[in-house]
């Protein structure tokens, strides 16, 4: 039995590279562009209002900006993006992460700026923040 489709949010295991994942995350997306464009809508559609998480990680996973990835124990193994609900806000985070030694702090400015230029062109407005620490991350949330 085939598990449905999830987008990789950055919190589960990395999906195996192949062929079939990336046919169903291009599959998945032109999918929800389709749902645009038979909404008549220029932004993110209902769906992605409703979804954004899973919306906004199937956009970054389409753009080819890899997630990173958690252990079963919980540990971060890979460096990339996280995609989460915002904690107190209406909005989703975007965060680069990494195993603890993996420099991913020192990519998170330049790798969020990609994040956020591939979802502004598709109705999202991302904003950089500096948390503790200087962690930087996005919050991101529909145009309008």
């Amino acid at each position: 039995m085939t598990e449905p489709f999830e987008a990789a949010t950055g919190d589960g295991p990395m999906a195996p590279p192949d062929a079939g994942r990336e046919a169903a995350v291009r599959t998945a997306f032109e999918g929800l562009l389709h749902i645009r464009r038979v909404m008549d809508v220029s932004g993110p559609a209902r769906w992605e209002r409703l979804q954004p998480v899973r919306a906004i990680a199937l956009a970054l996973e389409a753009a080819g900006i890899e997630p990173s990835a958690v252990d079963a124990d919980g540990k971060r193994y890979a460096t990339g993006y996280r995609v989460s609900a915002a904690e107190g806000a209406t909005g989703v985070r975007v965060e680069w992460l990494g195993p603890p030694g993996s420099g991913a702090e020192y990519a998170a400015n330049e790798s969020l700026r990609r994040c956020a230029a591939v979802l502004r062109p598709l109705g999202w407005v991302a904003l950089e923040y500096r948390g503790p620490r200087r962690h930087h991350y996005l919050e991101v949330e529909p145009a309008g």
